[in-house]
């Protein structure tokens, strides 16, 4: 599966667009990481503990994201986009979206 944030594929003609696709990951934050995050900020530096949770967020949602594709029969993922935003205090869900195609070689 191709997955691109541009509109088109360089190499390919999209044959079909299928529709948006789209995964999501919600994820709440944890009392023990929240304790590391809290001491780091005192230090200063990246917030480990929050870059990882973000980081398997986008996997997760991306990971659900191609799925979709895959069952519409789409060959890529065009257009894709990620978004957060905060549900409640303390979780957040992890959007990726993008437009589902066919495409064939234009050689």
């Amino acid at each position: 599966m191709i997955v691109v944030t541009t509109e088109h594929i360089a190499g390919y003609k999209q044959t079909a667009s299928l529709g948006m696709v789209r995964g999501s990951s919600m994820r709440a934050r944890h009392v023990g990481r929240d304790i590391m995050a809290a001491l780091r900020m005192f230090v200063g530096g990246e917030v480990r503990e929050y870059s990882k949770l973000l980081g398997e967020s986008r996997e997760q949602a991306a990971d659900r994201m191609i799925e979709e594709a895959q069952a519409m029969g789409a060959d890529a993922i065009v257009g894709v986009r990620f978004q957060t935003s905060m549900v409640m205090q303390g979780a957040a869900e992890m959007l990726c979206y993008g437009t589902a195609v066919k495409i064939e070689t234009s050689f």
